[in-house]
Formats: C-alpha cells, sequence, structure tokens
C-alpha cells in the first residue's frame, strides 16, 4: 500500500512549482485588471479631456493604431493618443524634438501621457501592465529568434527595458535611427526583458511598478540591474550616452550608480520615447 503512494506523492511535489507559476499568473492577471479598470476611472475625465485636445490641434482620430507583436508572436494594435497629423510617415523612431509632433504632441511625448490608452489593451488582454515592451512587426523579423523567449508573456506598458532605456531617443543615431536601434539597443533590451521572463512573478512586478512612479512622477533616473533586476534610484545625474560593447554576452554597458557598483543604468527616465 506504501508503495502505491509514493510515486502520487513524487508527482505532487514534481506539480508543486508549476501549480505555484500558474497561480502567481493568475494573480498578475487579477492585478492587471483591477489596476487598470481604477486608474481609467480615476483618470477618466483627464482622459477624455486630452482625446478632445487632441482632435481641436489637429485634424483625425485622438488614437493612434499601432500594430505590435505580442505573446505567442500574435500581432495586435497598440493604442496610444495620436501625436503627429493624421498619416504621418516618416522612421518608425522619433528624435525627443520630432519635427512631425503637433502642438500638443510634443507634450504627450514629453510626459509620457500618450501611453494612457494602453490601459484598454491591458484590459481586453493583448498586453500587462508590467511586461517587455511590444515591438513593431519589422523590427521582431530582424530578432525573430532572438526574441521567441520574450513572447512568452504578455508585452507591457511599462518594464525592466522600458526603465531602462526611458530616453532611449536621445541616445541613438541621428543619422540613422532604425539600424543603431537595431543593432545596439534592441539587443540590451532583449536581454533585459529575457531576464525579466525568467525571473517573472507578482513580486517583481510590484517592484517596477514602484519604480515606474517613481521614475514618471518623481522625475528620478532609475538604475536598473542587467543581472540580478535590482533597482534603485541613480544619484549621479549624467547625460552622456550608453557605451556599448559588440559582445553576445554583455551586449551593453552602462554606468553604475552611485549606491553600488551592482546597479547598473541608462541615463534615462521611464518609458520609451517617439512613436513607439
Amino acid at each position: 500500500m506504501t508503495g502505491r503512494w509514493r510515486p502520487a506523492t513524487a508527482v505532487t511535489r514534481a506539480q508543486a512549482p508549476r501549480i505555484l507559476r500558474l497561480v502567481d499568473s493568475a494573480v498578475m492577471r487579477a492585478l492587471d485588471i483591477l489596476l487598470a479598470a481604477a486608474l481609467l476611472l480615476v483618470l477618466a475625465i483627464p482622459i477624455i479631456a486630452l482625446a478632445i485636445a487632441i482632435r481641436v490641434d489637429s485634424p483625425g482620430p485622438a488614437l493612434y493604431r499601432s500594430r505590435r507583436v505580442g505573446r505567442a508572436g500574435r500581432e495586435f494594435v497598440m493604442l496610444k493618443f495620436r501625436k503627429m497629423p493624421d498619416g504621418a510617415g516618416g522612421c518608425l523612431l522619433t528624435s525627443p524634438a520630432d519635427t512631425r509632433f503637433t502642438r500638443l504632441g510634443a507634450f504627450l511625448a514629453r510626459t509620457k501621457l500618450d501611453e494612457l490608452p494602453q490601459l484598454l489593451n491591458v484590459l481586453i488582454g493583448d498586453m500587462s501592465l508590467v511586461g517587455p515592451r511590444p515591438e513593431d512587426p519589422k523590427f521582431v523579423a530582424l530578432r525573430a529568434e532572438e526574441l521567441e523567449p520574450v513572447l512568452r508573456v504578455r508585452p507591457g506598458i511599462t518594464g525592466l527595458s522600458q526603465i531602462a532605456f526611458a530616453r532611449e531617443a536621445e541616445i541613438l543615431d541621428p543619422e540613422n535611427r532604425e539600424q543603431d536601434y537595431v543593432a545596439r539597443i534592441l539587443p540590451a533590451k532583449i536581454q533585459l526583458d529575457s531576464m525579466y521572463v525568467a525571473l517573472r512573478s507578482t513580486r517583481l512586478n510590484l517592484r517596477v511598478l514602484v519604480w515606474t512612479g517613481v521614475a514618471v512622477v518623481l522625475r528620478r533616473d532609475v538604475a536598473v540591474n542587467r543581472k540580478s533586476a535590482a533597482m534603485g534610484v541613480r544619484r549621479r545625474p549624467s547625460l552622456q550616452p550608453a557605451t556599448v560593447e559588440h559582445s553576445s554576452v554583455e551586449p551593453i554597458t552602462l554606468e553604475p550608480a552611485t549606491q553600488g557598483a551592482a546597479l547598473e543604468t541608462s541615463p534615462v527616465r521611464l518609458a520609451q520615447g517617439g512613436s513607439r
């Protein structure tokens, strides 16, 4: 009788980590829905006011619909407030003083308020509050194999790579922004996002949300450790671009934060810039 129960016990123990991960994923999704719904209710009036202001500022819809690649490689439409004239073309990546911005669009890009409509993407399940930043299909096609682990989870409004490359628009090569992004910045983001997928938990998501608040509300530079996901306030300001090493192991070297050599950061402040 005892021998019959031992295999069942062994199976139960083997399944325990998987069950815990499933429970944690369910908790993360529940938090996504609750927080996104709460934020939409609290910010309803500002969101409506911005939508009206955008339409008054320039002809066209208030929302910009951008095709992105999400979980399992499925494409979806990511919502943002429109920052450029309706139908504007050109480079997928914008500069800090992009001439394509409308008057209100420049303000939206600077304050990151253009990201607010993505709370709707969270509610319908295309995105999470925290996760890898969803990439344009063009960039995914160029780095498909490397991005495969990243595409196992829902993309997020904020996350480790969003915090670490908040002022991405300021460090891209102005002569060839897209090529520079794919060759230099995207590999470093993939490294951070892959680490996030490996360490993903409710606790980590809550930490990311807290540091997102520090970066957005308090306007503080946040340091991100690309090996442990530790985050902290960067005390020594620097506007120098990150130093890049062309290495598969260390694709980007960032200046250490003064609070300890364990923290490494780019000279950035939350959320990706530009139309992205």
